[in-house]
C-alpha cells in the first residue's frame, strides 16, 4: 500500500465522478463534493490509508465553546465508529471533519464518491443545524431541549 495505489483511488474517484483531469485533482490535493471542500490527503506515516478532510464551514463568533461540546458529542456517538473525527481548524475556526480511508481492495473511485456524498450530507447538516441557526434554535440545541444529531 503506498502512494501509487493513492494516485489510483484518486483517479477512479475522478472517473466515478466525471472528472476528466486526474492530474489537477492529484495536484491541487482537493475537490469540491457538493458545495464542501474536501482535501484528499496521504501520510508517509500512514502509507496504508488516504484521509478526506471536509471543510463545513465558520463557526460564528460567540458559539465557539457550545459548537466544541457538539463537536465532542458527535465524535463519541456518530463518528467514532467511522475512523472519522470532527473538529475546528485553529486556522480558520472552520469545522473540519477528517474521515480516514484504509486503502484496501473492496475500496473503489465509485465508493469514495458514494462516502464522500454521505459526509456532504453531515456538513449541510452541521450547517443548516448548528452554523446557521438563529440563536434561539442554537440555545435549544446547546440545552439539550432538541435532539440534534442522529446516531
Amino acid at each position: 500500500m503506498s502512494f501509487q495505489q493513492y494516485e489510483q483511488l484518486v483517479t477512479d474517484l475522478c472517473s466515478a465522478i466525471d472528472l476528466p483531469d486526474s492530474g489537477a485533482v492529484l495536484e491541487r490535493g482537493w475537490v469540491e463534493v457538493e458545495g464542501f471542500e474536501v482535501q484528499l490527503t496521504h501520510y508517509e506515516n500512514d502509507v496504508g490509508a488516504m484521509y478526506l478532510n471536509f471543510h463545513f464551514g465558520i463557526v460564528t463568533a460567540g458559539r465557539t465553546l457550545s459548537v466544541y461540546r457538539l463537536l465532542l458529542e458527535a465524535n463519541l456517538t456518530v463518528y467514532a465508529q467511522d475512523q472519522a473525527q470532527a473538529g475546528i481548524n485553529p486556522d480558520t475556526g472552520g469545522i473540519i471533519l477528517i474521515v480516514r480511508v484504509p486503502m484496501t481492495p473492496d475500496i473503489s473511485g465509485t465508493w469514495l464518491a458514494e462516502t464522500m456524498t454521505h459526509y456532504a450530507e453531515h456538513g449541510r447538516y452541521w450547517g443548516d443545524n448548528i452554523l446557521s441557526s438563529t440563536d434561539e434554535a442554537f440555545m435549544g440545541i446547546c440545552s439539550g431541549d432538541y435532539l440534534w444529531i442522529k446516531v
